[in-house]
């Protein structure tokens, strides 16, 4: 499986950072379906959930397939397959420790470059400097924009939850475009 996964993938990066968390520190929870379906340890469900993050799948049923389908996925869980209905109630046990994981991932990528927000290009032309208010950052913004990234990640998680009720009721996934709604809300 490694010949199939790039050496500069993000699902490698996501699988060296999910070995270095600890579990009791970020408050996640280990249970055992009661139903015979198989225990998964819960940092292959954390690798599962990132993936998900970073590559915005919103819905526990299609984190399954992907588990099936897609290799990078594939060689991130050693082609384990979890199902929606382990999916979701890891979700829903360790709720609070998802999004913390999330924000310790992005800013781990943003320390060692793997994310950059900005692109800069030099022509040789020359402009005034311009430093607008809303060009420049203090403390305060900065934490205002954390904030900002806490709710995104808290809406990801609502959207993931709305997209099982829905299946649950009516045994149909929502629809991409209501999907794409509701994450912009």
């Amino acid at each position: 499986m490694d010949d199939f996964v790039d050496e500069n993938s993000a699902v490698r990066a996501i699988d060296a950072f999910v070995d270095m968390l600890g579990l009791a520190e970020l408050g996640f929870q280990t249970t055992l379906a009661a139903t015979g379906r198989p225990g998964y340890h819960s940092g292959l469900m954390r690798r599962v959930y990132l993936y998900g993050y970073l590559n915005q799948i919103q819905s526990s049923r299609r984190l399954e397939r992907e588990c099936d389908r897609n290799l990078e996925l594939i060689w991130l869980t050693g082609r384990l397959r979890p199902d929606f209905k382990t999916i979701v109630p890891f979700r829903k046990d360790n709720g609070p420790a998802i999004p913390k994981v999330c924000r310790h991932f992005v800013a781990l990528c943003r320390d060692i470059k793997l994310l950059d927000g900005n692109l800069v290009a030099i022509d040789g032309s020359r402009f005034k400097a311009v430093n607008a208010k809303a060009k420049n950052y203090t403390r305060g913004k900065l934490r205002q924009k954390q904030g900002e990234i806490d709710k995104a990640i808290e809406s990801y998680l609502d959207v993931l939850d709305r997209a099982d009720e829905v299946f649950e009721q009516t045994g149909t996934l929502m629809p991409e475009a209501r999907m794409e709604r509701a994450l912009r809300k």
